[in-house]
C-alpha cells in the first residue's frame, strides 16, 4: 500500500508541474501555441488576417509591428533568440535580406502549392501572400496620356525635371529600384538615380506623392497602385484630379512587389507558424485580403483581386525573381546618389 501510495503522490507531483508549466508558458510572447509575428504590413490588413486564422483554429497571434528592414534587421541581430515565429513584410527585399542569413525554415509544400511560381522565391524559404503594382499617378489638367514617359527609366531626361515626386526613404520606393538593378545592373541604375536625383521632388511616402499629384504641385509621381484605389474607394480628396498609368511592355515601371511571408528557423511554434503562413495563401486569408479596403492584389488559391482593381492579369510585370532582389545594395546607390 505504502508504495501505492508514493506512486500516487508522484504521479500527482508530475500533474502539478506539467500544469504549471502550462499555465507559466501561456502568458509570454513566445508561448507555446502562441505564435509571434513580426509584422511589417499594414496593420489593419493583417489584423484581419490574424482574427479570421484565430476565430478557424483557435490559435492566438501576438502581433509586434514595424518597418519592412528594421524588423529584418532586427531579426538579423537576434538571430537564433529571436522570439518571432513569423516575419511579413510589404515587399520582398527584406525577406531576402533575412533569407540570405539563412533565418527561414522552408516552407511546407502544401502551402506553396497554392501560390503561382512567380510569387515564389527560388530559395522556397518564404513565399508571397499578396501584391502592388508600380504605377505612374498623372495629374490629368498637366498631362494627356500621349504625352506620359514611355518607361519608368524615362523620368531621369531633363524634360521632367521638377515635374515628378518619389518617396525614396520608403521601403515601396526602394523595392522598385531593387527590380530596375536586377533588370537593368548596376551601371544603368546608377544613372537613373543620378536623373532622379535632379528631377524630382521628394515626399515622406506614397500618399504625399498622389496628394501633391493632385494639387499640380507635380505632374506625376511613381507609387504603387492601391493609394490611388484606396482614395478613390473613399472621399477621392486626394485622387479627383488623377489618372494612373500602368507601365507595359515588361517595363521596369510594370514591377509588381510581392509581399512575403516566412517562418523563423528558431521559432518555437513551428507548426502553427506554418499554419499561419498556409493560412494567408489559402482561400479564407485571400478572401479577406480581397474584401479588404487594403486593395492589394490576392496571389494565392485561384483567388480573384478586389473587382475594383485593373485585372491582375491585363497587367504586363516584367520577369523578376523575388529572391534575388537585393535591398542592402539599393541603398547603398541611393546613398551615393544622395536620395537617402
Amino acid at each position: 500500500m505504502r508504495r501505492s501510495r508514493r506512486a500516487v503522490a508522484t504521479m500527482l507531483g508530475v500533474v502539478v508541474a506539467l500544469l504549471a508549466t502550462a499555465c507559466g508558458a501561456s502568458g509570454g510572447s513566445g508561448a507555446a501555441g502562441v505564435v509571434t509575428l513580426y509584422n511589417a504590413q499594414h496593420d489593419d490588413l493583417v489584423k484581419a488576417l490574424v482574427d479570421g486564422f484565430t476565430k478557424e483554429t483557435g490559435i492566438k497571434v501576438n502581433i509586434r509591428s514595424g518597418k519592412d528592414f528594421e524588423l529584418a534587421n532586427q531579426l538579423v541581430q537576434e538571430g537564433g533568440a529571436s522570439p518571432a515565429d513569423v516575419f511579413l513584410t510589404e515587399n520582398s527585399p527584406a525577406m531576402s535580406l533575412v533569407d540570405s542569413k539563412n533565418l527561414f525554415a522552408k516552407v511546407d509544400d502544401a502551402t506553396l502549392a497554392q501560390v503561382p511560381a512567380q510569387f515564389v522565391p527560388s530559395s522556397r524559404n518564404w513565399t508571397g501572400f499578396a501584391a502592388r503594382s508600380t504605377v505612374l499617378a498623372y495629374n490629368t489638367q498637366a498631362l494627356t496620356p500621349t504625352q506620359l514617359p514611355g518607361s519608368l527609366l524615362d523620368l531621369a531626361q531633363p524634360q521632367w525635371q521638377g515635374k515628378i515626386g518619389i518617396a525614396p526613404a520608403g521601403a515601396d520606393f526602394q523595392a522598385i529600384v531593387s527590380a530596375v538593378l536586377e533588370l537593368k545592373g548596376e551601371a544603368a541604375t546608377a544613372q537613373w538615380l543620378a536623373g532622379l536625383k535632379a528631377n524630382a521632388k521628394i515626399y515622406q511616402g506614397n500618399i504625399p506623392v498622389l496628394r501633391a499629384v493632385n494639387s499640380g504641385e507635380i505632374q506625376a509621381g511613381v507609387i504603387y497602385h492601391y493609394y490611388w484605389y484606396k482614395d478613390r474607394a473613399e472621399s477621392g480628396a486626394g485622387s479627383a484630379n488623377t489618372e494612373l498609368k500602368f507601365f507595359g511592355g515588361k517595363d521596369p515601371g510594370g514591377f509588381v512587389s510581392v509581399s512575403g511571408a516566412g517562418v523563423l528557423k528558431s521559432g518555437k511554434n513551428q507548426a502553427q507558424a506554418q499554419q499561419f503562413v498556409r493560412y494567408l495563401t489559402g482561400p479564407g486569408g485571400q478572401r479577406i485580403l480581397a474584401d479588404s479596403k487594403a486593395l492589394e492584389y490576392s496571389i494565392a488559391s485561384g483567388v480573384p483581386s478586389n473587382p475594383r482593381l485593373k485585372p491582375l492579369a491585363e497587367l504586363d510585370p516584367p520577369a523578376v525573381d523575388v529572391s534575388k532582389l537585393n535591398g542592402p545594395k539599393v541603398v547603398e546607390l541611393m546613398q551615393k546618389a544622395g536620395l537617402i
